[in-house]
């Protein structure tokens, strides 16, 4: 008789994956591909701040109208979607998603403005949530481009985390 092992919700990354800058576009690429084989939105809605370099780039693959979404680290959206979602069919595009909660959130937002319909996308699928879409699953700490390096004392460092976990590999 089989068993299964549950998944735990919360699991350590396995190592470090450094996203460069074509593979980011090869994601954006993948992720636009599945989106439009099964699914035609009308606008797409990237969920600040990763999800919308993503999320423009798959909307401009797609060739269709983009806006954005923010939501602080504590959990509340301080910039919702615009009524440009009303009746259409929206995509809902976010970097990573793990636990779901900022796509649950983002989510709910959208909705409150009755879209025709809308489905979820992300690039990385790090885990236990589903979104519709996502074009890898990966479970190593996950470094992108546009994140890898931040100002700090007036100059531009690598980010003082990634620094560490690179050196962890």
């Amino acid at each position: 008789m089989a068993t299964t092992r549950s998944r735990p919700a919360t699991k350590k990354p396995q190592g470090v994956l450094q996203v460069d800058w074509p593979f980011f576009g090869e994601l954006c690429r993948v992720l636009a591909l599945k989106v439009f084989r099964d699914y035609d939105p009308d606008v797409v809605i990237g969920i600040a701040r990763a999800g919308v370099i993503p999320g423009a780039v798959v909307a401009s693959i797609l060739q269709r109208d983009f806006a954005s979404i923010a939501i602080t680290r504590e959990g509340s959206v301080i910039a919702g979607p615009t009524r440009l979602v009303t009746g259409k069919r929206v995509l809902l595009v976010d970097e990573t998603c793990e636990s779901g909660n900022t796509m649950k959130l983002a989510l709910a937002a959208v909705r409150e403005q009755k879209p025709a319909a809308v489905r979820t996308a992300v690039s990385f699928k790090t885990g236990p949530y589903k979104p519709d879409f996502y074009a890898l699953e990966n479970e190593n700490f996950i470094i992108l481009p546009w994140d890898l390096e931040v100002i700090v004392n007036g100059e531009i460092v690598v980010r003082p985390d990634y620094r560490a976990k690179l050196k962890e590999t």
